[in-house]
């Protein structure tokens, strides 16, 4: 499914006792309420009324049928007037979808003139969203809250950032992705209980047979290679007379998406001590089917490609761009110091300044002919960087919030994407954190998303999540992390 075709259900609170012309005006103004979010432009995704609920059966009847619902990614929920917060329990304790409490109210001010004890028994969101969260926090619901103003651009946008999120973790139940050969040699952090992974975030993760890829690439044919080149030339500036080493990569993107998509695979990973058969490690072939929302991760790391991926999916329809990256090299100058990442083919153009090249260079690692890839600086602006890791018992997520730059020299001797950012707080608080959380050299770099979005998305899937942001020190984040291995232990 694409985001787009994601829904999410409002679920309004109120109670009989206000009687039947109330209820009429409460279900008349959540209908107006979904209408006006949905023309706002500001959301991903359709907002669908669904029920004014009165009574613990509508509410779990309603909840029931969000759970089965595969269109449903999550149910918004808000109090119009005062709702028995008991009557939700039973459908809370068993809701299986993400959850937004909506605390906003009808009207935008109190009418100085008009205010008397019929409005105030209408309009109670003040006093049935507080009875709400109680019964959120007491059932200890993972839940996002968001207040404000229902007709407030910001308001909007921020709900629609967490329908993003809930999309996402849609999209990670379901999601497939197949590994050609292991990880890299003696590599740790790349490693993961696959077992927990599928258990916890849904994945599916299985190797298929480099030699099987192989064949694929053989049995490709010189029209299909034809198509694929007019693609690459519209798209990019070759840069490059070794045509046949394009074309080649050509037919390797070719047969790697057919694999994916007869096996229903939105990510993969690969290992360069693993080509068997193979001419050339994937360049422009990975790269272009990242660009294609595809997920992917280098020496065998499936836990980067799947979150690429995920990351893509909620980031779609939207142009700031999401690549595979890893930290290659620091520039350490006092005063003015930066990273770069980059690796040796695979980043995806998503993130380009401008209009990638392709070149043909000598690889220096994997024993192979020299591959095509796509070289490019990556773009100025906010971002961040995001890796999962695997703790033993328990899945952490690592959010740091960067600023990338345009490269501050131009390399002309480093024939690959290249990406620069300043870390958040400042390069070395950023880095000795980075290392005290255990985060991980591959990551993913998204303009798309923030580390608010993050966040929901490991509440929603019951991981850790751990921020570095610019107010973060060294000390404050290992006094958090011991005090979460503690609770997370507990849990």
């Amino acid at each position: 499914m694409s985001l787009k075709d994601y829904e999410f259900w409002f679920i309004v609170g109120s109670q009989y006792l206000y009687g039947p012309e109330v209820l009429e005006t409460v279900a008349k103004r959540a209908q107006e309420m979904a209408d006006t979010l949905n023309a706002s432009g500001n959301l991903p995704c359709k907002v669908v009324y669904k029920v004014t609920a009165k009574t613990n059966a509508e509410i779990t009847d309603t909840i029931r049928d969000a759970n089965h619902d595969e269109k449903c990614a999550g149910i918004i929920t808000w109090c119009h007037t005062f709702s028995p917060s008991k009557m939700w329990i039973n459908g809370l304790v068993n809701l299986q979808k993400p959850w937004c409490h909506f605390a906003t109210q009808y009207n935008r001010e109190i009418p100085n003139e008009e205010i008397d004890m019929d409005f105030m028994n209408l309009n109670q969101a003040a006093h049935g969203d507080r009875e709400h969260g109680f019964i959120g926090a007491r059932l200890r619901t993972p839940r996002k809250v968001i207040a404000g103003y229902w007709q407030d651009k910001d308001i909007q946008e921020r709900l629609g950032r967490w329908m993003r999120a809930a999309a996402g973790a849609a999209f990670s139940k379901t999601l497939k992705v197949m590994r050609f050969g292991d990880n890299m040699r003696e590599v740790a952090v790349t490693e993961g209980d696959k077992v927990e992974v599928q258990a916890k975030l849904g994945w599916q993760v299985n190797t298929w047979p480099v030699g099987q890829l192989a064949e694929t690439i053989n049995a490709v044919t010189d029209a299909e290679v034809d198509a694929l080149m007019k693609e690459y030339e519209s798209l990019y500036d070759m840069a490059t007379d070794n045509i046949e080493a394009v074309r080649y990569q050509a037919r390797e993107e070719i047969a790697i998406k057919k694999m994916l998509d007869a096996e229903g695979c939105c990510a993969f990973s690969n290992t360069f001590q693993d080509l068997y058969g193979m001419r050339q490690l994937p360049g422009i072939a990975t790269q272009h089917l990242l660009a294609s929302g595809y997920g992917y991760g280098a020496e065998g790391d499936w836990k980067v490609a799947a979150m690429t991926a995920i990351i893509k999916f909620m980031g779609e329809g939207l142009k700031g761009g999401t690549a595979f990256m890893e930290d290659y090299t620091y520039h350490l100058a006092q005063g003015n110091e930066y990273s770069l990442g980059a690796h040796m083919l695979e980043v995806c153009p998503s993130v380009a300044a401008g209009r990638p090249r392709i070149e043909v260079h000598y690889l220096g690692i994997g024993g192979k002919e020299d591959p095509a890839r796509l070289v490019f600086e990556g773009r100025e602006g906010k971002a961040v960087v995001v890796s999962l890791v695997d703790m033993g018992g328990r899945l952490r997520l690592i959010c740091q919030d960067i600023q990338c730059v345009k490269p501050i020299m131009p390399m002309p001797n480093l024939p690959v994407a290249r990406v620069m950012w300043q870390a958040m707080p400042d390069l070395k608080t950023g880095l000795e954190c980075w290392i005290l959380a255990g985060g991980a050299h591959h990551t993913v770099l998204s303009h798309d998303v923030d580390a608010e979005q993050m966040r929901d998305w490991a509440r929603m899937m019951d991981i850790e999540f751990v921020h570095i942001g610019k107010d973060t020190t060294a000390e404050s984040l290992e006094k958090d992390l011991f005090l979460s291995d503690i609770a997370w232990k507990l849990k």
